[in-house]
């Protein structure tokens, strides 16, 4: 029964962004454009920790692996969203239908829980800063950071255990970009609502809690540091704006689009361009812009590479 279900529908399609062929291909550059600086963006953040020693730290070590997450995020879906802007036909394969559901979810459970391990990273140095380096060794870090894969891996797989035997019918065209589970579970040949009741819970249990314990943490570095200093409050601020930006621009989009019981086309696509798009574009910047070492480390590999150009002017090679 199983094969049989999977072989009548063995492709979906997407009904993509919008219907106007002009505004499709007016977004193809802006879509590559967009992809291209969060690769390079979010890989010269994994390039930098890797290759100078001076950011050798928990905070970075977290901040790396958040980098190649969203990395890893943005190129489930938008490889293909920018490529399928130049086709009349959207078509998906149901294994790949399958793994774009495995990944994103993979992916996205496991940058929830390394967000908050990164709010306990700023908790621990804010509030326990004489014990640190002891309690944010580089072997808990690892534990930590292998924890929200195990996380992401395990959420991941049980969403798709609930819809990968579903029976696939009939109706193919997915109103989207690419494989949201709301949106696939509405074409199975079944009364899908208690279902997708379960799924919704099951993501909303891990978001709702890794929220929860974020605010707690922030809340609680806040409340800690103004006891303790008289301008303690807009340090700390200062400290953590980029953290918080981050988490409200991650958590934003998944808690509207799982969580708010009405669903409009436009708003459900928006929110998803600027979850799996936008947003890993924006996480290396925020840190970037508003961290002073990684921005020190950034200005010196330019000011070698302008040197080494200017000594290669000055000194052309001769064979």
């Amino acid at each position: 029964m199983e094969e049989a279900n999977q072989s009548v529908v063995s492709e979906f399609i997407f009904h993509g962004l919008c219907d106007s062929r002009e505004l499709q291909t007016f977004l193809l550059l802006p879509f590559s454009m967009l992809y291209l600086l969060t690769v390079v963006g979010n890989l010269l953040v994994v390039l930098l920790f890797i290759t100078d020693p001076h950011l050798h730290s928990p905070m970075y070590f977290l901040l790396a692996n958040l980098s190649f997450v969203d990395f890893c995020l943005s190129s489930v879906t938008t490889p293909k969203l920018t490529t399928d802007l130049l086709k009349d036909n959207k078509i998906i394969s149901f294994g790949g239908c399958m793994t774009q559901i495995l990944c994103v979810h993979f992916f996205g459970g496991g940058e929830m829980v390394l967000l908050v391990t990164m709010a306990y990273d700023r908790y621990v140095a804010i509030c326990k800063p004489l014990h640190y380096s002891s309690i944010m060794d580089r072997q808990k870090c690892i534990r930590l950071v292998l924890i929200s894969w195990i996380i992401g891996f395990v959420h991941a797989m049980s969403q798709l255990a609930m819809i990968f035997d579903l029976p696939f019918c009939g109706p193919r065209r997915v109103d989207s970009f690419f494989c949201d589970i709301p949106l696939v579970i509405k074409l199975a040949c079944m009364d899908t609502h208690s279902l997708g009741m379960l799924i919704n819970a099951d993501s909303g249990v891990l978001a709702t809690t890794c929220f929860i314990l974020l605010l707690i943490s922030y809340t609680y570095i806040l409340v800690t540091v103004r006891i303790h200093s008289k301008d303690g409050a807009s340090k700390a601020l200062s400290t953590c704006t980029s953290h918080i930006t981050v988490v409200l621009l991650f958590f934003g989009p998944c808690i509207f689009i799982y969580l708010w019981p009405l669903s409009i086309t436009w708003v459900d696509k928006f929110l998803a361009v600027f979850y799996t798009v936008i947003a890993p574009l924006l996480n290396p910047a925020i840190y970037t812009l508003r961290n002073k070492e990684i921005r020190n480390v950034h200005l010196a590999w330019v000011v070698i590479n302008i040197l080494d150009s200017v000594h290669s002017l000055n000194h052309p090679s001769t064979e």
